[in-house]
This record gives C-alpha cells, structure tokens and sequence, in this order.
C-alpha cells in the first residue's frame, strides 16, 4: 500500500541558522538513502515557503487567487514522501525516522487506489478495473 507523510514544522529549511539547515539537509539525505535501500522509497520533494504559495479556488465558475497559503498555522507544510509499507503500522515507523518528525510532525495518509480512483486519474482501464497502468 503506497502512504503520503505530509511533513509539517514551524521552522522551515529557510529559517534555520546555514549550519542548522546543512546538519538538516544531511539528516534528510540519509533517510531518503536509507529507505531507497529497504525499498519503501516512491517518490518525496521539499516544498518552498508558504509566501511562493498561491491558493486557487473556483465558485460558480469565477476562478479567484490568494497569495499565500489558506490557512493561517504555525506549523507550515514543508514536504513530503510518498512511500509504500505493508500497512499503516510499518508506514509509521518509516514515517518515525523522518528529520521533520523530531521539530514538527509527519501527518500519514493512506492514498486511494480504488478502482474508481484509477480509473479517474487515467491509471486502470474500465475493462481492468483492478490493474492499474504503470507510468
């Protein structure tokens, strides 16, 4: 089953000190290489601060635009895995080991790959609704 960790932290990379965000990003690159090697690795990126977000919404086919993210936190979307595990017991304990988890946290989400899912993003074929299409 594939899980998105949602990373989440008051102090973005952009924030720290230079030599706290190096000893971070270090941090960040053995993970990453740690779990490439156990196999859970998909896919994950870092996201910029929430200032280059831009929030869109659409109401009654008017598109409209915000600067910034929608809601005002402390805790700031930082990044994020996408990883597979067994279950939900073994994508915690990856999600655990994530740098971002001892300054912030790591929210963990199954992602849907019902067959009306993939079938709506282009990933199964209505005659297979169980196999999904690779990429």
């Amino acid at each position: 089953m594939k899980y998105l960790c949602l990373i989440c932290a008051e102090t973005l990379m952009e924030q720290m000190p230079e030599a706290d965000a190096e000893k971070h990003y270090e941090e960040y690159s053995e993970f990453t290489e740690g779990i490439r090697r156990s196999g859970h690795f998909i896919g994950c990126n870092r996201l910029l601060p929430p200032h280059a977000a831009t929030t869109v919404r659409v109401r009654k086919g008017k598109v409209s635009t915000i600067d910034g993210p929608y809601a005002e936190t402390k805790e700031q979307l930082g990044g994020y895995y996408v990883i597979k595990a067994r279950d939900l017991n073994e994508a915690i304990q990856v999600a655990s080991r994530i740098p971002g988890a001892r300054i912030g946290c790591v929210e963990v989400r199954p992602i849907a790959e019902d067959a009306p899912t993939l079938r709506a993003l282009g990933l199964a074929t209505s005659d297979t609704p169980s196999s999904p299409r690779r990429l």
